[in-house]
């Protein structure tokens, strides 16, 4: 767990994924297009990536990929980052760590 947090604090927007993801991909292309370049860590090519997934779910993830951190806090999942987004909660989060375009 420690390696987790320690990786999710170290930029503002933090996903830990798997490669062959779609869904993360689909939030990756999601920040991307609010704005945001998030830091990708793929577990899936970690050699501790079983037990960071085990972390990740410990913390409370609903599903261990993707698992979104915004300014070091855990958001969620797939479905807390569209839910966010189509409240129109998302882009406040984001916006501390927007590229300047």
């Amino acid at each position: 767990m420690d390696k987790v947090m320690r990786l999710a604090t170290e930029k503002g927007v933090v996903v830990f994924t798997k490669s062959s993801c779609c869904l993360c991909y689909a939030v990756n292309i999601l920040f991307q297009e609010l704005g945001v370049n998030p830091v990708v860590h793929e577990i899936d090519k970690d050699p501790e990536g079983k037990e960071m997934e085990k972390a990740i779910t410990r913390l409370g993830c609903p599903a261990p990929v993707p698992a979104v951190f915004i300014g070091g806090k855990l958001v969620g999942s797939t479905n807390e980052v569209m839910s966010l987004h189509l409240s129109g909660s998302l882009t406040p989060l984001l916006k501390p760590y927007r590229t300047s375009s």
